[in-house]
């Protein structure tokens, strides 16, 4: 062995070790806000005002989380928040994917003119108030409606997909029609099980955003307590507690042995639970969902 390769040896060694230690450090930096705020979540109230509190809680309780599940419309909160992200998942999966396929092939004449139409859709739109006005115009205000019809349709989702299906050999779709196959046909045996991972992708992408929406049920829904949804619900009382942490109605929380820093830490776990949960199945197509967004025609 040659003093060459000892030193490539040692270099290659060094630089691993050198990653290493910075892989390791960049987890403890990324895990450590979403330990400590579990940490103080579980800790009891007047005892977490003290601070000091990093990795593990020093005076356990779960108060907090009492204080929190007991909240008034909670389950009505859930139960819309689930039924929202399931529905308007689904139903932007299918309607995106259908236009894509259709813009995705070569046969469609208007397929530039659409896909230029809906990249400005993406760079301009009407603003809040004629939004506003166009859906109550439609009468999606005050109905569950409103947070599914209008997420059902996004140019950048269409476009992820639609790039991702021109990726696709053509050969495919030529042999399914040679055998008598349809367009439909085509889409939903050949096409749509090749494009899991893409599907995937996005469908994470739009049930996180479902899932921590809060401000159209605000602004659509506000008067409609059957239409509340979670995240909602936990904002109202992250900003009761916020407003109340000066004042003389304090002591009530102060009673209960929870403050606004334990309900914030609470309400912040029980928000981001199902996402961290659903998160390292799917994680490796978010990988794939940005390349596809990064590559251009």
């Amino acid at each position: 062995m040659n003093t060459k390769t000892i030193k490539h040896s040692f270099e290659d060694k060094l630089l691993s070790a050198l990653i290493g230690l910075f892989m390791v450090c960049f987890v403890i930096v990324t895990l450590y806000p979403v330990i400590n705020t579990v940490a103080i979540s579980f800790n009891e109230g007047i005892d977490a005002v003290r601070g000091g509190i990093y990795l593990w809680p020093r005076k356990f309780s779960l108060k907090n989380y009492d204080t929190v599940l007991a909240m008034q419309n909670l389950l009505t909160g859930a139960k819309v928040t689930v039924l929202r992200t399931v529905i308007g998942t689904l139903s932007a999966l299918v309607v995106n994917a259908l236009l894509a396929y259709v813009v995705s092939r070569k046969r469609f004449i208007f397929k530039s003119q659409l896909s230029l139409f809906w990249v400005i859709t993406m760079y301009v739109n009407g603003g809040m108030i004629p939004v506003f006005l166009l859906y109550r115009n439609l009468h999606l205000t005050n109905s569950f409606l409103v947070y599914v019809v209008p997420g059902a349709i996004s140019a950048w989702n269409m476009l992820v997909i639609r790039t991702y299906m021109n990726g696709l050999p053509d050969s495919l779709e030529e042999s399914a029609q040679l055998d008598g196959a349809g367009y439909m046909t085509i889409f939903v045996k050949i096409i749509s099980p090749l494009c899991k991972p893409v599907y995937a992708t996005v469908a994470l992408f739009v049930a996180v955003g479902h899932w921590n929406s809060w401000f159209d049920a605000m602004l659509y829904n506000r008067l409609k307590t059957e239409y509340t949804t979670l995240q909602y619900e936990l904002m109202k009382l992250l900003s009761s507690v916020m407003q109340q942490s000066g004042s003389a109605d304090s002591a009530k929380y102060n009673a209960a042995s929870v403050t606004p820093v334990t309900i914030r830490a609470a309400a912040t776990v029980v928000t981001m639970l199902p996402i961290i949960c659903l998160y390292p199945f799917l994680q490796r197509y978010f990988v794939t969902g940005l390349t596809i967004g990064g590559v251009k025609e």
